[in-house]
């Protein structure tokens, strides 16, 4: 049976897997990576991504005959981008994902017309263009842009490759015409020559080359297929693959991304789409809820037995809206907004109760938005991510949702790229266990808590009242 290799070039580290078609994991290898922070820069060093994606790589196949070997695909953090030479050289270091030292006023200007037509209106400072045009300020004669995969890609095939349209999304890559918008670069000053091709997640960019092969234990000709952004892998590794279906990661944050088959338009710019491997959309947004607000709130407290004595009494009377950080991005743009609490928690178990259940709420209005929109959701949702190790957890989001909610045996994104490097899903995606709804009437509070991000002038009329009628259906 063929063995396929998902690679996830992370933040803080890169992840290998090797994965059969029915779903084995016959290795996996993971080496952290460093970063340098310092107020809005953050910084990479890309000599060591290849180190340590080689030496992942190594580890997930020691045990893997290299006849089995049939393919490698590479995801990496959306908006990362550094510059380099002609040969793959790092000349810059990378810029990643979260650095802000940008600025998106002039690509906005330039290209507000393409980014209309897009469904997203509006780049921010940390998507790679703007990056692009700060680090073109000192640019050497013949500099190429390069997003985190390219680099990587390039060291395994040993030539030039394309960019695939995930990663291309906050360059500016128009996804409808699948094409470089021309004029908005021409406007900005962008050397054309210095932009890669580009081609859909899926496609082959070439095969392993033997000095790869030497460092990596990919075997030489292995081919190499066109990734995806690390959010979309993640999503691929969930088996949200069809219309309709949503995969619900609950982090530190949440993140929703869904499949659509036409592309979704957002007056407020909250969620953008990219482009599937079969010319579908995948749209999705983030917000800035979730379980970082456990650690913040509760510091060194065991969550599991809050959880497990949450779970022994009744639902929470009170609710927390979670945020991480000041600001909300998703399912509304509220850069003000600030974490509160209705009703008054006697105790630490119901402080946890509470949060859990404002992030739950948040993760029904964000399907309240996507249906205002016209986007399908009445497909499967798959929840991922950390906060489904807690049962009481998954429990309540399916009693929030009103509806089953389906967890996997794994959804990393390194499983996600074994799944594009083979083309098919066939059988590598398993389900752990479907959670069904008790029954639970939570209407009275959830209109209550979109009531009072109403009130406080974050949420948009039209999106709360829709949120009022969906409930009441």
């Amino acid at each position: 049976m063929s063995v396929w290799i998902g690679v996830d070039l992370g933040t803080q580290s890169v992840r290998a897997m090797a994965v059969t078609g029915d779903g084995q994991v016959l290795g996996t290898g993971s080496r952290p990576l460093t970063s340098h922070r310092d107020g809005p820069r953050h910084e990479q060093d890309p000599e060591q991504w290849w180190r340590e994606l080689a030496a992942a790589t190594g580890d997930a196949l020691r045990d893997v005959p290299p006849e089995r070997v049939a393919g490698v695909a590479v995801c990496a953090t959306s908006g990362t981008i550094l510059l380099a030479d002609a040969g793959g050289r790092a000349l810059t270091r990378a810029l990643m994902y979260d650095d802000r030292r940008a600025d998106a006023g002039r690509v906005n200007a330039a290209g507000g017309h393409v980014w209309e037509r897009l469904g997203y209106r509006r780049m921010q400072p940390n998507w790679a263009l703007p990056k692009l045009l700060w680090l073109l300020r000192d640019a050497p004669a013949g500099a190429r842009a390069v997003h985190q995969s390219d680099f990587v890609n390039r060291r395994l095939t040993g030539h030039e490759v394309a960019t695939d349209l995930s990663n291309a999304l906050k360059t500016g890559v128009d996804l409808i015409d699948e094409r470089w918008p021309l004029d908005v670069f021409e406007a900005l000053g962008v050397p054309l020559g210095m932009l890669p091709d580009v081609v859909r997640p899926g496609t082959r960019l070439g095969t392993v080359c033997a000095r790869a092969a030497a460092e990596t234990g990919l075997p030489e000709g292995t081919p190499v297929i066109a990734g995806t952004t690390d959010g979309c892998a993640a999503q691929l590794g969930a088996g949200a693959l069809r219309p309709g279906s949503w995969n619900s990661v609950l982090g530190t944050t949440l993140v929703l991304k869904g499949v659509t088959k036409e592309l979704i338009h957002d007056p407020l710019g909250v969620v953008y789409s990219h482009r599937a491997p079969d010319g579908s959309w995948l749209p999705g947004g983030a917000s800035s809820t979730g379980a970082g607000a456990l650690t913040r709130d509760l510091p060194g407290r065991d969550l599991d037995t809050l959880s497990e004595q949450a779970a022994a009494r009744r639902l929470p009377h009170a609710v927390t809206y979670p945020l991480v950080s000041r600001g909300e991005r998703f399912p509304f743009d509220a850069p003000g907004a600030e974490g509160f609490t209705l009703g008054e928690p006697a105790d630490d178990v119901e402080r946890y109760a509470a949060i859990l259940l404002g992030a739950a709420f948040i993760e029904r209005l964000c399907f309240d938005y996507l249906d205002l929109l016209g986007a399908p959701v009445n497909g499967e949702i798959i929840l991922t991510g950390g906060a489904t190790r807690s049962a009481y957890w998954n429990q309540l989001r399916a009693d929030v949702l009103g509806r089953p909610v389906t967890l996997r045996e794994n959804a990393e994104p390194a499983l996600g790229m074994a799944v594009l490097a083979a083309g098919d899903p066939g059988e590598m995606i398993r389900t752990r266990a479907i959670v069904e709804p008790t029954g639970a009437d939570l209407t009275e509070p959830y209109l209550r808590f979109t009531d009072e991000l109403e009130r406080r002038g974050w949420l948009d009329a039209t999106a709360a009242l829709h949120a009022r009628e969906r409930t009441a259906r």
